[in-house]
């Protein structure tokens, strides 16, 4: 069972049932972590519903049916990850891997226009002869470029071409999504950076987190907003709950009395 992971091993980030299917397809090595992608096998079959099985999945993936930042993908363990584009050309779709509100990786769909780019955040660079500098981004790509950008900013990538097309600064007042911590999947605005602690703003309350799970996006995304309402949902259930136990509490001591 080497091509394939048992579903309690894997990571929580994965949107499976655990006490369904045994095993999960395994993803191949890529530029992201296994919890920051799913291989394409799952999110065909179980995400978007176009396959019920690997011979079907094998299918759309021969006829290629399937792009992934601008490339055909033929391989079913290849992994999706976090802000890769994919492309159903027939179909006319177009799709972006996010974290959702609950911190697990989905596909949210994008207009077609914006599948020709997308974002990378910046983790390293290192200085090559004549001056030039190549950057290493989250996606395990490496772009070389002469133009002068810091560890934390964020490139906007054309695809498939690779080339830098603009660039996003962290710094106060930039759109900001959260990468991992107990925040992972949120998107708001910097409001400061203190060292490696930073401060931004969702739904006009002040959220603290490290400094290095922020990613610097171009603006507020289309599919921000649904997240932040989940999470006041999620906020108003939780003070549901506990007024619900602080009765609950309160009728049983009456009772014993």
């Amino acid at each position: 069972m080497k091509n394939h992971l048992k579903s309690i091993f894997a990571p929580k980030s994965w949107p499976i049932e655990r006490r369904g299917d045994k095993y999960v397809a395994k993803p191949r090595p890529s530029g992201h972590k296994m919890e920051f992608g799913l291989p394409l096998s799952l999110l065909l079959k179980d995400s978007l519903g176009l396959a019920a099985t690997s011979s079907e999945v094998k299918k759309l993936l021969h006829n290629n049916e399937v792009l992934v930042d601008g490339l055909k993908r033929e391989e079913a363990r290849y992994m999706v990850g976090l802000f890769d584009v994919l492309q159903l050309p027939k179909l006319k779709k177009s799709y972006s891997m996010i974290f959702d509100a609950q911190g697990r990786l989905s596909l949210v769909e994008i207009k077609n226009e914006k599948a020709s780019e997308k974002t990378c955040k910046i983790l390293g660079k290192t200085v090559l002869a004549g001056g030039k500098l190549q950057y290493h981004f989250h996606d395990g790509r490496n772009i070389i470029s002469e133009k002068k950008l810091k560890i934390g900013d964020s490139a906007v990538i054309s695809l498939p071409q690779q080339e830098i097309k603009a660039t996003l600064e962290l710094k106060p007042g930039c759109w900001v999504y959260l990468t991992n911590g107990k925040h992972r999947g949120e998107c708001g605005q910097l409001k400061e950076i203190k060292e490696e602690l930073a401060i931004y703003t969702v739904n006009g309350e002040e959220v603290s987190t490290l400094k290095k799970y922020l990613f610097v996006l171009a603006e507020k995304p289309g599919w921000a907003s649904s997240k932040e309402k989940n999470h006041e949902h999620k906020e108003n259930k939780e003070k549901k709950e506990k007024t619900e136990d602080k009765k609950s509490t309160k009728k049983a001591a009456g009772e014993t009395q």
